[in-house]
C-alpha cells in the first residue's frame, strides 16, 4: 500500500520513484528472488483541483532488452567477420602461394634444369615471393589498424563535465573546418538561439563529435549545387540544449540509415566506419542521444540531444 513497502525488494526502485520528475524516465534492475527484472519507469505529474499527483508507469522490458542485445551482437559479429575475412583470406592465400613458389625453386635441380635456367627461374620466383610478402604486410597492417580502431571504440574516456558556452564551441569547430569548407566550395554557417546558450559536457569529446559530423556533412555536400553545411543550436521542448548538423547533400538511402551507427559500417571508400558509432557512444556517456534523419536529394540532419 505504501511505496516504502518495496524497500525489501529494491531500495533503488523506491529511490527512483521518489526522485523522478514529470517527463523523466529511468531503467532499474531488480532481482526478485531468482528472477531478474529490467524495469522501465516513467513518471508524469498532473494537478487535480489543488492537489499535485505523480503517475508512474512500471514495465518489465527484460525480454525486449535481451532481444535487442542479441540483435546488436549479431550485427556487430557480421561486420567483424566480414572485415576480418577480407584481410585473413588473402593473407592465407598469398602465404600458401609464396610457400608453393619456394618449394618449386627447391625442386629445380631435380628437374634437370641448367644453372642459367635455375638462376633465371629463381630470380623470377623470388620477385613473386617478395610481391606476395609485401601484400601480406600491407593487409596485416590493415588488419592491425582495424583492431586498433575497435579498441578506440571500446575505450571511450569518461567525460570531464564543465559548462561550455555553445557559441564558443561553434567558433572552435568553425576555425578548424573553415579552410576545408572553402577549398571544397561548401558554405558553412553556425547559428545559436538564444545567443547565450550553455552546455554541460566534456568540451574535448563534444568537439570531437561535432568535428566528425561536420566533416561527414562537408564530404556529403561537396559537389552539390549551392552546397551548404549548417551547425545549429537551440533549446528543445524540455528546455535542454539541442545541436544539429545539417547538410543539403544527396542524403542517405533508407537501407543505409538502419546501419550507419553499426561499428565499422561505412559507405565511404576510405572510411573506418567507427566515427558515428564512437560519436553515439560519447553522447550516451553524456546521458544524451545522437539520431539522424535524411530526405534523399534534400537534406540530412544529425541531432544531438543533451
Amino acid at each position: 500500500k505504501q511505496i516504502g513497502d518495496l524497500v525489501p525488494i529494491s531500495r533503488e526502485l523506491v529511490d527512483t520513484l521518489f526522485r523522478l520528475h514529470s517527463g523523466e524516465k529511468a531503467l532499474v534492475k531488480v532481482v526478485d528472488e531468482d528472477d531478474l527484472l529490467q524495469l522501465s519507469v516513467y513518471a508524469t505529474e498532473f494537478r487535480m483541483r489543488d492537489d499535485l499527483y505523480k503517475l508512474v508507469s512500471i514495465q518489465d522490458i527484460q525480454s525486449e532488452l535481451e532481444e535487442a542485445e542479441v540483435e546488436a551482437w549479431q550485427k556487430l559479429t557480421r561486420v567483424l567477420t566480414h572485415e576480418i575475412m577480407n584481410s585473413v583470406a588473402p593473407i592465407a592465400s598469398l602465404a600458401a602461394t609464396a610457400n608453393g613458389l619456394l618449394e618449386e625453386t627447391e625442386t629445380l635441380p631435380e628437374n634437370g634444369a641448367t644453372d642459367a635456367e635455375e638462376e633465371a627461374l629463381a630470380a623470377d620466383t623470388m620477385e613473386d615471393v617478395r610481391g606476395a610478402v609485401r601484400t601480406i604486410e600491407r593487409r596485416s597492417h590493415g588488419l592491425l589498424n582495424f583492431v586498433q580502431a575497435y579498441r578506440r571504440l571500446t575505450r571511450v574516456p569518461t567525460p570531464d563535465f564543465e559548462i561550455i558556452p555553445i557559441p564558443q564551441l561553434f567558433r572552435d569547430v568553425a576555425d578548424l573546418m573553415r579552410s576545408d569548407m572553402e577549398a571544397r566550395g561548401v558554405r558553412f554557417e553556425c547559428t545559436v538561439e538564444p545567443e547565450r546558450l550553455d552546455l554541460t559536457a566534456d568540451p574535448a569529446l563534444i568537439e570531437q563529435v561535432l568535428l566528425n559530423l561536420v566533416k561527414n556533412a562537408m564530404q556529403a555536400a561537396e559537389g552539390t549545387p549551392d552546397a551548404e553545411v549548417r551547425l545549429e543550436a537551440h533549446l528543445g521542448p524540455r528546455g535542454r540544449p539541442v545541436i544539429q548538423v545539417i547538410d543539403n547533400g544527396p542524403g542517405i538511402v533508407e537501407e543505409a540509415m538502419e546501419k550507419i551507427f553499426i561499428p565499422f559500417f561505412t559507405t565511404k571508400k576510405d572510411g573506418s566506419g567507427i566515427g558515428l558509432s564512437l560519436s553515439r557512444e560519447i553522447m550516451r556517456q553524456h546521458g544524451g542521444t545522437l539520431t539522424a534523419v535524411s530526405e534523399p536529394g534534400t537534406r540530412t540532419v544529425f541531432t544531438l540531444r543533451f
